[in-house]
């Protein structure tokens, strides 16, 4: 069975999205560096960096890296519809999952962590950093929102049915004010990732990390 290390509200929630899309059973392990009362050392055991999500798959070889993570699941499963069929909406698909990797998520870790980007930073230049990246964040999803949604005629970014793209994309855009803006800049983008994260074969999930109040 696969193994998935990974928390409530992280990145973890896409790829477990994934795996319920794709009908995978997988033993979910919560586990966290910044939780030492979760299974941290089961974690480090498989991954020393501690990242999460970390994919453990059937023969015990780990896998990192959200995006990495959903484009060999769409591969190794290619009936799941995780990732596209016809050639050129799958290229659209891996820009796409590398583009939120690449600038949305990683923008978010110096959001989190700017004191990681200025040695030395005091509080004030920590709030600089963050503020500015936030900024910087919210202009990279109107950037994709143009590029992969505007125009779009299916239901979801490449079809009638979520893909890996739509999961990874309406994960990441929980964080860090992305929604509330969204929801002004893009709200057809907006409202596609409501639908997403309301589909019933993946809503139980969402539901779990990010409990309605």
């Amino acid at each position: 069975m696969l193994t998935l290390y990974g928390y409530k509200g992280s990145g973890s929630a896409a790829v477990e999205a994934a795996l319920a899309w794709a009908g995978l059973p997988c033993r979910i392990v919560q586990a966290a560096s910044w939780d030492e009362a979760s299974a941290l050392d089961e974690l480090r055991r498989v991954n020393p960096l501690a990242q999460i999500p970390t994919l453990v798959l059937e023969d015990g070889t780990a896998m990192t890296e959200s995006a990495a993570i959903l484009i060999h699941l769409g591969l190794a499963h290619p009936q799941s519809g995780l990732l596209p069929a016809d050639r050129s909406q799958r290229a659209k698909a891996l820009r796409g999952l590398v583009y939120v990797a690449a600038n949305c998520y990683a923008a978010i870790g110096v959001i989190d962590f700017p004191e990681r980007w200025c040695e030395d930073a005091d509080e004030t230049t920590r709030k600089h950093i963050a503020a500015g990246t936030t900024r910087r964040l919210h202009d990279l999803w109107d950037s994709f929102a143009d590029q992969f949604a505007a125009g779009v005629t299916s239901k979801f970014l490449l079809g009638d049915e979520p893909g890996a793209l739509d999961l990874l994309a309406a994960v990441v855009s929980k964080w860090s004010g992305s929604r509330a803006h969204l929801r002004g800049s893009r709200p057809a983008f907006h409202e596609l990732l409501m639908r997403v994260e309301g589909h019933p074969r993946v809503a139980d999930v969402f539901e779990r990390h990010w409990p309605r109040t």
